[in-house]
Order: structure tokens, then sequence, then C-alpha cells
């Protein structure tokens, strides 16, 4: 039968609203701030023949979409040849392999099968960044990572949970080899419960509309998100469009990587070519193959935000090149910066691709870093071992309509970052100063928003931190004539002398003394258009309201103030 397009509609706000309060679950019973409070996760529900994504949180981190439906599919090949054990009712899976589908070591994903009437209809799967999976650095940040199993501990599918009751073998084997195990089992009841959340929202949908119109409106909304990718890729004229992004270093060796794309559209399909891109490097920053797909979905996520989240938007684009580059990562390759950073400059480069054939849709080059900071020690007033997550905003990009946005999330998500009395309320540090980082937009018509700056002490015991961040050689680039945002800038004060890491935002096991400070400064986004296009009464705002001053005006746009 032909479903009318208002219970099509109802569906698929079911749907949906059934993957936000698995987000809203998850985030309210997690213990870590990097969760409760930074909404670093994401939930969804995946077909159950091959793990194509069917909805996914709103308020999820957009870097999951691919990877989870990667994860999702590979899990069914798994099951299906006998590599890993059968599902039945109430087994939760758990995996954060890399090479599986995932990011990083820290993503741990969750995979639960739905059931209805002995059979399994579709998966419901979620991620969770979990703030450390032990490794040689607290955090699992190892900027100077050259293997895998320096970053953690890599699981392969294995049920977590079964029949609804956590294994206490498998959890022990975890709780075995990370920091602050003890902290660990409130993550992971909630990341659980969130799933719970999940069935109970599809059985009130399946009892309501039944299992058949459920699943052929899935179909249905697979194929109108295909349809509408496809409508919009005919937007762009026909022919190539190339770009490259770079990488400040792979924390090992200090020299730039590079990512070189070459976008075709030919009809309605959309080719994405990376062959000309650097090798696998031997530091943290090669991706998985997982994470590259979802990086370049995410990105054209930005540019069609109308486009339903769905598998079926994902159909039209062909994503080629990347074997023999480091943005196909075989094991034992390190990758811990491959979520957080390098799918941001993947992003990037289809930006700075596709802005001369959409100007009116694509902005200039974002922040582009997650800023990713672990602390991890002890503190004695408490008694215990600690790891601290900070991850922090940037400017966006301006566009063709307005400047960007100032101290907005990464480009990979939505998380936004702790707020400092949750920190201060966690952790033994004291924040200094957490502030706009006035300047920092590059020129342009519509200038770049700003980044932010904040200064951190820690107040007793001993600690190393550990920074895997980027765009600290690289301003994030302007596009159409304008300039790029400011870098990234990490200071340590140590023993009241100042330091700079040699990779200028990657460096790992600074051992910190009570008294010592961390100062982060977050890039601005890059300009659009021509700084000398840039109508004066925006100019003399920002001077009235101290973003910069007359002389930084005068450089920047070619300001000169009215006799």
């Amino acid at each position: 039968m032909a479903l009318d397009p208002i219970t099509l509609g109802v569906i698929q706000a079911g749907l949906q609203q059934a993957c936000d309060e698995m987000d809203l679950a998850f985030s309210r019973a997690a213990f870590s701030p990097v969760i409760s409070e930074a909404n670093d996760r994401s939930d969804g529900i995946y077909s159950a023949t091959d793990g194509a994504l069917i909805a996914q949180g709103a308020g999820g981190l957009p870097v999951f979409v691919g990877t989870m439906q990667h994860s999702t599919r590979i899990l069914i090949e798994m099951i299906a040849e006998g590599r890993v054990a059968p599902p039945g009712p109430g087994d939760i899976y758990i995996v954060n392999d890399p090479y599986l589908g995932g990011t990083h070591l820290m993503d741990v994903r969750f995979a639960r099968p739905y059931w209805r009437n002995g059979e399994i209809f579709c998966w419901l799967s979620n991620t969770g960044h979990w703030p450390d999976t032990g490794g040689a650095v607290p955090g699992g940040f190892s900027a100077s990572a050259t293997a895998v199993e320096q970053e953690g501990l890599r699981l392969p599918p294995v049920k977590l949970f079964k029949r609804g009751r956590l294994d206490p073998e498998i959890h022990s084997i975890i709780c075995s080899n990370i920091r602050v195990a003890d902290q660990r089992i409130g993550d992971i009841k909630a990341q659980a419960a969130a799933l719970d959340v999940g069935a109970e929202r599809l059985d009130h949908l399946l009892d309501r509309y039944g299992d058949d119109v459920v699943r052929e409106a899935i179909g249905e909304l697979r194929r109108r998100a295909g349809a509408q990718m496809r409508a919009h890729i005919r937007e762009i004229p026909e022919g190539s469009y190339n770009a490259q992004a770079f990488i400040d270093s792979d924390g090992v060796v200090n020299e730039p990587l590079v990512i070189d794309l070459e976008i075709t559209r030919k009809g309605d399909l959309l080719t994405f070519d990376f062959s000309r891109s650097s090798p696998p490097c031997r530091g943290p920053m090669n991706s998985v193959l997982a994470t590259t797909h979802s990086s370049v979905y995410l990105a054209m996520r930005h540019i069609f935000p109308d486009v339903p989240i769905s598998a079926g938007a994902f159909e039209p684009l062909e994503i080629t090149g990347c074997e023999g580059t480091f943005l196909d990562a075989r094991y034992p390759r390190p990758v811990s910066g491959c979520a957080a950073e390098v799918s941001q400059r993947i992003a990037e480069a289809v930006f700075l691709a596709l802005v001369e054939a959409l100007p009116d849709r694509v902005s200039a080059a974002p922040a582009g870093t997650s800023g990713n900071f672990a602390l991890g020690g002890h503190d004695p007033a408490r008694g215990r071992d600690y790891v601290m997550y900070q991850l922090s905003g940037g400017g966006y990009g301006g566009n063709a309509d307005h400047d960007g946005l100032t101290n907005g999330c990464s480009t990979i998500g939505i998380s936004k970052a702790p707020p400092v009395e949750i920190m201060e309320q966690n952790f033994p540090v004291l924040y200094h100063r957490y502030a706009l980082r006035e300047g920092s937009g590059g020129a342009g018509m519509h200038r770049g928003g700003f980044g932010i700056e904040y200064e951190i002490e820690l107040l007793r015991g001993d600690a190393r931190a550990s920074f895997v961040m980027d765009h600290g050689r690289f301003g994030p680039p302007g596009v159409l004539g304008g300039g790029a945002g400011a870098v990234n800038e990490v200071t340590v004060i140590r023993g009241g002398r100042r330091h700079r890491p040699e990779h200028l935002s990657k460096e790992q096991d600074i051992p910190l003394s009570p008294g010592d400070r961390v100062c982060v400064r977050t890039p601005g986004g890059g300009g659009y258009g021509d700084p000398a296009r840039r109508p004066r009464h925006l100019i003399e705002e920002d001077i009235r309201l101290g973003r910069y001053s007359p002389n930084a005006a005068k450089e920047m746009f070619g300001y000169t103030p009215e006799e």
C-alpha cells in the first residue's frame, strides 16, 4: 500500500524522537562531564540487514553518522560469518576497534538488536567518548604514539550485556586496563540505559502503526533522502573542483600532512577523490576509512542541511582514492587524532573545493579543531586518581550572509565545552581565564568568528598534560578573497617558565606541579570575501565593542576614521 504523507511524516518524527530521547537519557545518566555536560555522544537506529542509518538524534555528533553505520554493518557481517557470537534478546555488544568502522579508541560503541516477533527488526547503537581507555597517557590522546596499542585498550565486538545482565568477566577485563575504572560503571550503565529507552519508544511506535507500515516508511524515507541529495547535487555545475587542506604535523614527524581533494560532479553523482593525499603517517593523525567517509557525509550535511539524516542521503556520494594514504589507516597505525582533528580537515577540504561552485551555501573554513586537552593525575585532597578531558570551541567561517559564529562547536559535532564550574568541582584545577579571543577571526566582507582563550592552574597533586589539537601552523583559510583566522596557540607555564610545544599544538606527558598553568587560544574562522567590501558600520561596531583596535581595523579592512 502507498503511505499517505501525514503517516510518513509522523513515523519519521517518531523515529527521530526515539533517537533524541536516547541522547537525552545518555547525557542525563552519564557520570563523565564529557558526556553529561559536553554531550560528546550520539544514538541512532540502523537497518537489520546492512546496518544502514535509519535515524539519528538531532543532538548527536554528526561525525558518528557514518561511523556507527559502518560499525553496525561490520558487526552484522561478523555475526553472519560466525566470527562473533549471535545475538539474543537483551544482549548488548561493545566495540571500540577503530578498524572495524570506528574513530579513535575513546569513542566506545554499544550495539543492541531490537527484536520483534522473534526476529531482529533493527539495531540500536550509540557512541560515547570515555575519558580514558588506558594507553600511554591519561585520556588516550598520545601525541607521539606510533602504534595503536600505545593509545589504549582495543575491543573487538563482544557481548558486554547478556540477556540484559552485565557480564562481570568482560567488565573486569575493561576495568583492569583503564584508569579511574571505578568511575566507568556510571557511563556504562547510562549508555545501556539509553538503548533501553530507544527500545521502549520503538515498541510504542510499532504497536501503533504496525511493523509492516513502519518498515515501508523506513524504505520510503531512505529513497526520498537519496532523491533530495541528488537534486541538490544537480545545483553544482558539472565539472571538477580541487582543494587542499593541511594538518600541522602527525605529532612525530614535524612536517605538514596534506589532504588533496578533487570533487567531480557528473549527472546526479558526486565523486570525492583523495588519491593525491599524503601517505600513512607515523603519528596518531591517521584516519580510519569509516571516519573519512563520515567526514565527507557531515560536510555535505553542513552544505545541504535540509536533507534528512538517512543512509539514502549518502548513496549519491562516491569516495575513492583513500587506499595508500593516511585517510585509510590500517592496523597498527595510531589514530587518536582521526575523529577529533583529521575529520575536520577533510570537511574543510570539501568546503574549500565547493565554495566557488556554491558561494551562497558554503562558508569559509571554521576553527577546525576540537582542542583536545587531557590532564591526568592524583588528587590528594580526595584521595583518588582522575582524568580530565577538556574540549573547546572556535570561530566559524564567514559566509555570504553574515559573519561567522563566535565560540562555535567543532565542525564534526554539537559538543560544547563543559562549564567551568563543573570542571573545578570535579578536578583539582582553577580557571583563571575563560574568554573570547577578540580579533581572531579572519578579515573579509564577512569576517570569521572568534575563538576562545582559557588559562587553567593545577591546584594540588602532580599531573600529566597531553594535547592533540591542530591549526597551530596554518590558520583556517579564508575564501573568495578573505583572510585566514588566527592559529591555535598552546603555552604551558611550568615553574614560571613558558613552554611552547615543538609541534605547536601536539605534545604528551608534560609533567605539571601545583601552581603550573596551561594556556590555550583557539583559532578564529576564515574570512569570506574581499575585506575592503566590509560595510563600514560593521567595522565601527567591532571597534566600539573592543573586538579590534582602530589600527588593527585599518590593517585588516583598510578602515580609516572619518574626519
